[in-house]
């Protein structure tokens, strides 16, 4: 490794690239250019405390994640699911943007960022000050009815959810990147449900895509708008494992247009990046941000990088 590197651990791939500081370097050239369109994933999250599936602190998930034809199908599964997710709710609730969300908004501000494109179902881009994001898997903020379609707070619904199950509480060994916990079945039994306060009879969803349920077309369709105007695709914390995020990848590349990527780990999109770098995003970005000269949000700095304004 030479260049001095800085102070975190970088991993450099495809070693043809160069150094750490070129490889930054490569990175800053092509954002300071403008017009990049951001697409993240998990990893971006994990140091606001919400783990990821298959990166360096991803939890385990024991058992498969809820499929969208289980919850609507099954009365016992959907009882347990929501189970589970009363429990985890409030850790997805209390977690805050970090640095690298915050940067991101920097970066936006500045006016190099012209859309953010997000897998992550948290909401921390927009609370980070990043504006017109497209959640492309919806948010677990709110929630929505299966037969009226009245959407509502996640809020509402947990306060509801605590009325009519008083004292229930179990241990949870570990909250998975959807709000679901690892819970044992004996622990769900006599858990009540409740239906929508709006028609009366409607079953409530997460207003998140479950595996196996797509993802609105519209909204496929302003994201695929989004990255064929961009002049560089910048993914951010996404392993890029399933179709859902790698397909945009893919669209860029055939167009030709530039893919960079930070994660820590390798992902399906590599052979496709004109530049990798391997780091922790809270520590990257806000030094991404800095070297760009980006604004930052609100007055308030991140992770060390310098406020302007």
């Amino acid at each position: 490794m030479s260049g001095g590197a800085p102070g975190w651990a970088v991993v450099l791939r495809c070693g043809s690239m160069g150094s750490v500081n070129e490889r930054v370097d490569m990175l800053a050239g092509l954002v300071s250019g403008g017009g990049v369109v951001v697409l993240s994933g998990a990893g971006l999250s994990t140091e606001s405390g919400i783990p990821d599936y298959r990166g360096p602190s991803g939890a385990a998930r024991r058992g498969a994640p809820m499929t969208y034809q289980v919850f609507t199908q099954d009365p016992l599964a959907r009882r347990r699911y929501w189970a589970r997710s009363h429990l985890g709710w409030s850790t997805i609730a209390r977690a805050v943007p970090n640095a690298g969300h915050r940067a991101v908004a920097r970066l936006q501000h500045a006016g190099l960022v012209d859309g953010v494109i997000t897998q992550n179902v948290d909401g921390l881009h927009t609370e980070a000050g990043s504006g017109g994001v497209v959640e492309l898997h919806g948010r677990l903020d709110e929630v929505v009815c299966l037969g009226c379609g009245a959407v509502g707070s996640r809020w509402e619904l947990h306060r509801r959810l605590a009325e009519v199950n008083p004292g229930f509480e179990a241990h949870v060994a570990a909250v998975n990147p959807d709000g679901d916990v690892d819970l044992a079945d004996a622990a769900v039994v006599g858990f009540r449900t409740v239906d929508c306060d709006r028609c009366g009879t409607g079953t409530l969803k997460p207003d998140v895509v479950f595996f196996g349920e797509s993802v609105p077309a519209a909204r496929v369709s302003r994201c695929f708008a989004l990255v064929e105007s961009a002049r560089l695709l910048l993914v951010l914390g996404s392993s890029l494992t399933v179709m859902s995020g790698r397909r945009f990848v893919l669209r860029a590349a055939r167009l030709g247009i530039p893919v960079a990527i930070v994660n820590q780990g390798a992902t399906r999109g590599d052979a496709y990046a004109a530049v990798t770098v391997d780091a922790p995003l809270g520590r990257l970005l806000p030094a991404l941000a800095d070297r760009v000269g980006a604004v930052a949000v609100g007055g308030v700095g991140a992770g060390g990088a310098t406020v302007v304004g």
